[in-house]
């Protein structure tokens, strides 16, 4: 178990999945689509936790990266 002071550096598909609020399945789509990173040591694949917060900034459906103020609901004032 990682001590508290210790930054984790990548998670296993089902903690992508429940720190993104998807199924483990749409997480596993994502890597197999080449749409979220992920690499493979032994039988587990872990996602790096700098990959999901990249792609909680990206909005896919536009390719455009959307400002995450906006993405919570907070008003981006210019």
């Amino acid at each position: 178990m990682p001590h508290q002071d210790e930054a984790v550096l990548a998670v296993g598909v089902p903690e992508a999945a429940r720190r993104l609020g998807l199924s483990s399945r749409t997480v596993a789509t994502l890597i197999a689509r080449r749409e979220l990173p992920s690499r493979k040591v032994g039988r587990r694949r872990i996602i790096p936790v700098a990959a999901l917060e990249a792609f909680i900034r990206h909005d896919h459906s536009l390719g455009q990266v959307t400002p995450l103020q906006s993405v919570e609901g907070i008003k981006n004032e210019e």
